[in-house]
């Protein structure tokens, strides 16, 4: 599967942004799918994931209630919507997808993911 992130910007802190991981496949359903992000000098980090059916969600403390993901298998897309963004959610934000069996002790894990999107810059000013 190929994945495209898109929707990332340069924004203040205090403001909202969507991004959103188009997906190739008309089995995108067959995926789980993640959220990850990567800042200058620091190693990719975990921020959502989403189960194929979007049922069963998981977040990085440092997201929680301030970021929702979500999916919608019609439009093999998948979103994360960022409130009340801070200057340190700043990095490039990847979408990624799993084929096959995952369990919430790996799903936080970049090396359990299969594929990844090429990435998009989120830039958070103070």
């Amino acid at each position: 599967v190929q994945l495209q992130a898109s929707g990332g910007g340069l924004v203040q802190a205090g403001d909202s942004l969507r991004l959103s991981c188009a997906a190739s496949e008309r089995t995108f359903s067959n995926y789980f799918m993640g959220w990850f992000r990567q800042a200058p000098a620091k190693e990719r980090e975990f921020v959502a994931a989403i189960s194929w059916s979007g049922g069963t969600t998981d977040y990085a403390d440092s997201v929680k209630g301030r970021f929702t993901i979500s999916r919608d298998n019609a439009k093999n897309t998948m979103y994360l919507q960022m409130n009340s963004l801070k200057p340190e959610d700043t990095a490039v934000y990847y979408c990624a997808a799993k084929y096959g069996p995952i369990t919430s002790a790996t799903m936080r894990a970049v090396g359990e993911y299969n594929y990844w999107g090429q990435g998009t810059q989120v830039t958070v000013s103070s």
